[in-house]
C-alpha cells in the first residue's frame, strides 16, 4: 500500500478503431489536447509521459510493438482520490464513456496502476511490464486494477466490463 513517500502511476492502452487523421478517430484526437490540459491542471496530477508536442496528437506517437494504432497514456498522481477525481469527476467522464466510438474492444486487461517513489517517471516498457504482470498474476502490490485500491469508489459505478475499451 502507498506511503507519503509514493505516488499512483497508472497506464492505458488503448487500440484506435482507425489511423489519427481518419474521421472515425477525429473527435477524439480533436480533444486529447483540452482531456491532457485538463489533466494536467488537476490537484494531484504529478505527471504525464508526453508526445512529439504537437498540437492534436497527444502521445500517439509512442507504438506499442510498432502498431500505429495502440496508443498510451501514462500518468502518475499523488493519491487515488486524485485521480479518480480526473477520470470521473471532469469532463474526461464523458469521453470515456463514449470510448466504444473511438476504440477497439481489446478482449484482455488494457489498464494497470502501481506505486512509485515520489519523483519517479515511469518509462512505457516499464508500464507494460507491469501490465504484462497483472495479466499474469492478477491484482498484488505489485500491479493492480482499480479493485485492489479499498479507498477507490468513484471506478465501482463508473466501470466497464473488465475486457472492455478504456
Amino acid at each position: 500500500m502507498a506511503d507519503a513517500k509514493m505516488h499512483l502511476a497508472e497506464l492505458n492502452v488503448g487500440r484506435l478503431a482507425a489511423p489519427t487523421d481518419d474521421p472515425r478517430v477525429a473527435e477524439f484526437m480533436e480533444n486529447l489536447d483540452r482531456i491532457n490540459g485538463l489533466g494536467k491542471r488537476m490537484p494531484g496530477f504529478v505527471w504525464m509521459m508526453e508526445g512529439s508536442g504537437e498540437p492534436g496528437t497527444g502521445n500517439t506517437e509512442a507504438k506499442i510493438d510498432g502498431d500505429p494504432l495502440y496508443v498510451s497514456n501514462l500518468t502518475v498522481w499523488e493519491s487515488v482520490e486524485t485521480l479518480e477525481q480526473f477520470v470521473w469527476g471532469t469532463v474526461h467522464k464523458q469521453f470515456y464513456a463514449r470510448r466504444q466510438e473511438w476504440f477497439e474492444v481489446l478482449g484482455e486487461m488494457h489498464f494497470v496502476m502501481w506505486w512509485v517513489p515520489v519523483g519517479h517517471k515511469p518509462t512505457l516498457d516499464e508500464a507494460l511490464e507491469r501490465l504484462e504482470y497483472l495479466k499474469a498474476h492478477g491484482d498484488s502490490d505489485h500491479a493492480f486494477g482499480w479493485a485492489h485500491l479499498t479507498n477507490a469508489s468513484k471506478w465501482k459505478d463508473n466501470r466497464c466490463a473488465p475486457v472492455a475499451a478504456e
